[in-house]
């Protein structure tokens, strides 16, 4: 009979912190689950510097390190990073909007002059410089609604950090368990292959001895090479466990060659007392710790501050904004005096009041002295001060009809808030079901355990004396390979038994806020 490992952990339903474990603690060789990603503690995403252990891992160290170095955990300190962008460009939002605007233009042909507003024929290169600010004054609480909304979505993300490091955490105990396991099973095999060659070599002895008939020594040989194939197989899938455990703590392949583990004496499970749990109060404590609970509960504030950001498109938006510009023309000139001066002569006539005639010009002149200028180009930062202007607006927008774009926004942000709160009652349900599924399981392999153990116990006295009578002559060898291997199964079935009830209770323990430990 080939001792197959297979870990028969039942079910696993949780709210994503079990999620990945329900594919971990399936039989060796099992795909193993995405574990989702995320940990406050893990900062950075650079190379982290946690030391590689140099002996056997324990269960802490191996935990402590695939926390360190799993790029999905990294991964979610990163999707949190993003989140508090979010949240911090929405803070700024209330703040003033500044910007500074300049151009250069050229001008050919007829055009009109920027500054002149007048029609020039010649190539003109003017230059506009403005300073705009605008603030917005009221736009329906949608700016601090954002903001709300945001600081939630980035309190739910970090929540998603410790939900990862919980999944990932699980996992590695559920494969740090598949692999101590595994090596149990292999040891004990091996007990049995030792066993099996010495019964080969008894039967020899007695065939030539005329004891025996040559049918048991080949069942006896059968039997070995049954034996050295549970060892092969026990061995292959301790190799897989042990990868599927590496590969989950992102161990360097120079690492991994030498992985081992650290076996701890684990207690049996008929050792302790019957398992006794209150699931309402369990729930209850999980529900007020666990973070998927609490990032699916800040969802659904978040979709609700959606809902009011949805709605603030109803109101008028009022905007206060300022300007200062000025500007530059290369047509521009300025009237210089350049010191000449036109004198112009111009004789008085004299009249007779009398006759109304007028007299000859008189010897009397009356000067016109004209000053002289030059139209010269004003000066680049002349013009600047000189065409400085300000303004100051107040800006209103009333929504009235706009494609009924703000109802149907409205319409979607109460479909959202209903699907995250649709999700965060799955996620307490699902968390309700994991916790009655894990003491279910918990308490059938404890049961399961003892009545393996008792099975043992009565199946090792019954192998003992089907060997001694096999060893007379009085067995045949199917007969004694069928006690044989009532004895293997029974084995398999108890240490399969002892590592289930094991992980379960961390997994009750880790429900109630215990620390993962063997």
């Amino acid at each position: 009979m080939t001792n197959v490992l297979q870990l028969r952990w039942g079910p696993c339903r949780a709210p994503g912190l079990l999620a990945a474990l329900g594919v971990a603690l399936l039989p060796v060789g099992a795909a193993r689950a995405q574990v989702p990603a995320a940990p406050p503690a893990v900062l950075g995403t650079g190379a982290p510097a946690a030391p590689v252990p140099t002996g056997p891992w324990t269960l802490r160290g191996a935990v402590d390190y695939a926390l360190a170095h799993n790029l999905d955990v990294r991964q979610a300190v990163l999707n949190s990073r993003t989140s508090r962008t979010y949240l911090t460009q929405s803070k700024a939002a209330l703040l003033p909007s500044a910007n500074l605007n300049g151009s250069q233009v050229w001008n050919y042909g007829t055009n009109v002059n920027p500054l002149t507003y007048e029609f020039q024929s010649q190539t003109i290169r003017s230059n506009n410089f403005s300073a705009v600010s605008q603030v917005v004054l009221f736009q329906g609480f949608q700016l601090r609604n954002t903001i709300k909304r945001n600081a939630l979505d980035y309190q739910a993300a970090l929540g998603d950090i410790d939900k990862a490091r919980n999944d990932l955490s699980l996992n590695v105990a559920g494969q740090y368990l598949q692999l101590v396991l595994a090596e149990e099973l292999i040891r004990s095999n091996q007990t049995r292959v030792a066993s099996s060659r010495a019964q080969v070599a008894r039967t020899e002895i007695l065939l030539r001895a005329g004891s025996v008939a040559e049918g048991n020594l080949l069942d006896s040989q059968s039997q070995l090479a049954s034996d050295e194939l549970n060892v092969v197989t026990a061995t292959n899938q301790r190799d897989i466990a042990r990868l599927n455990l590496t590969q989950l703590m992102n161990l360097e392949p120079a690492a991994a060659a030498v992985f081992a583990v650290d076996v701890p004496a684990l207690p049996d499970p008929d050792d302790e007392a019957p398992l006794d749990l209150n699931l309402a109060d369990a729930y209850q404590t999980a529900a007020a710790s666990l973070p998927e609970i609490r990032a699916a509960e800040l969802r659904v504030q978040s979709a609700r501050r959606g809902l009011d950001l949805a709605r603030g498109a109803y109101y008028p938006r009022l905007a206060l904004g300022g300007s200062v510009q000025t500007g530059f023309s290369s047509s521009a000139t300025a009237r210089q005096f350049n010191g000449d001066s036109t004198v112009t002569r111009v004789p008085v006539f004299q009249y007779d009041p009398a006759s109304s005639t007028p007299l000859t010009p008189t010897n009397l002149r009356v000067v016109s002295v004209q000053p002289g200028y030059d139209f010269l180009p004003r000066g680049f930062f002349n013009q600047l001060n000189d065409n400085i202007g300000r303004t100051i607006q107040f800006s209103l927008s009333v929504p009235l009809l706009n494609g009924l774009q703000v109802r149907n926004n409205v319409q979607r942000a109460l479909i959202n808030e209903d699907v995250a709160q649709l999700r965060a009652d799955q996620a307490r349900l699902t968390l309700r079901q994991s916790i009655e599924q894990a003491y279910a399981d918990a308490r059938a392999a404890q049961l399961q355990y003892i009545f393996a153990k008792r099975q043992v116990t009565a199946l090792t006295t019954s192998q003992r004396n089907a060997e001694i009578r096999f060893n007379n002559g009085l067995l045949n060898g199917t007969d004694f390979n069928i006690a044989k291997n009532n004895l293997t199964a029974a084995e398999s079935s108890r240490l399969q038994a002892k590592y289930s009830f094991i992980f379960r209770r961390k997994v009750l323990d880790f429900y109630l806020g215990k620390p993962l430990a063997l």
